[in-house]
């Protein structure tokens, strides 16, 4: 039995120019942290030669004889079968797949999922592959295979785990930068954050539809300057100034607001306005917007009171930690299932009497 957990992620700034229509233009910078809230995928083996795919999170379940045969596009487990096909590689095996994040809540989950599979069945049929390797296929898959208007930040940041500034060249190489801030730093940062769940999830891919077509024309400047504000973030942590770090969060916020006005809504701004007036110095939603997590940048003494007004609204937070592992396989044991594929940690020696 073999079990792997990937990341999800929280976005700083940057967000928008790590989408194709813009970084192959001008180049992408993207601020981002990974968290212990994991997706997992369980592999067991069959006997069959049957494949079957369970998700819980999607509540489907499906199984195939011949994935050669089995059309991706349409389907309700189209991430897991297009990696599967994309792979190339017959297994007869179950996939169970669980996350402790929603789908559709603005922490990159679709993307850690894709990681996630590669990062379990590279390992199954032990096909050696690097954290940038695994980052660039889950890319594909999901930009090339599935159509989707997705950007490169989720995957990097599930794959490589940590806070990281990822830069992506003009010719789509990227780079993974992990800030190496004093811990006191970084532990004060990760208290002064804070993430509470609207209650709405959204769907992404419309809105990274209109982002896409609005980085190549009218929202260009707006990325210009979402970029340079990644950077000064970036900046502002190296120099341990997290009052700053905060004000730029909300900069970010009020730029990335201008791409579409799907990214924000009433309801989103009452409840930022309130944070702001207990004490919140910046903040966001999480991903592109629409719903999900509400991220805040709060000194500790002033947290209580936005927790008091948010409960008041039935708003939940979720409690979290920086992580710094990424995609990693947490259990790969043969003894569970007598599964000859697993075992890869497993080392036997006889010892000469």
């Amino acid at each position: 039995m073999l079990i792997v957990r990937s990341p999800v992620r929280i976005s700083f700034g940057g967000g928008g120019t790590d989408l194709p229509a813009y970084y192959e233009n001008h180049g992408g910078t993207i601020l981002s942290t990974t968290i212990n809230k994991y997706v997992y995928t369980i592999v067991s083996k069959r006997e069959d030669e049957k494949i079957q795919i369970i998700s819980a999170d999607l509540h489907a379940m499906e199984h195939w004889d011949d994935l050669a045969k089995m059309p991706i596009r349409g389907k309700k487990l189209e991430l897991p079968l297009a990696v599967l096909k994309t792979l190339g590689q017959h297994v007869s095996v179950n996939l169970f797949l669980a996350s402790e994040i929603p789908p559709g809540t603005g922490l990159g989950s679709s993307a850690t999922v894709c990681v996630n599979l590669l990062k379990a069945l590279t390992t199954y049929v032990r096909m050696p592959a690097s954290k940038y390797e695994i980052a660039e296929k889950a890319f594909d898959i999901a930009r090339n295979v599935l159509e989707k208007p997705v950007g490169k930040q989720d995957e990097y940041a599930a794959s490589f785990g940590g806070l990281n500034f990822i830069t992506i060249a003009r010719d789509g190489i990227t780079r993974v930068e992990p800030l190496n801030i004093p811990a006191g730093v970084k532990r004060e940062l990760q208290q002064n954050l804070m993430l509470f769940f609207t209650g709405t999830a959204h769907d992404s891919w419309t809105i990274l539809r209109e982002q896409e077509k609005s980085s190549a024309h009218e929202g260009v400047e707006t990325l210009h300057e979402m970029r340079c504000l990644a950077e000064c973030m970036r900046d502002a942590l190296l120099a341990g100034n997290l009052d700053r770090f905060g004000i730029l969060l909300d900069e970010g916020w009020q730029a990335k607001k201008k791409l579409s006005r799907r990214i924000s809504n009433a309801a989103i701004d009452d409840l930022y306005a309130i944070g702001r007036k207990h004490g919140a110095v910046g903040g966001k939603i999480a991903g592109a917007g629409g719903g999900g997590f509400l991220i805040l940048y709060c000194e500790q003494k002033k947290q209580a009171a936005i927790r008091e007004s948010f409960a008041q609204r039935d708003l939940p937070e979720l409690k979290f930690e920086f992580e710094s592992e990424g995609a990693q396989v947490i259990v790969n044991d043969p003894f569970l299932d007598g599964d000859t594929n697993c075992g890869l940690r497993w080392h036997f020696s006889l010892n000469a009497a």
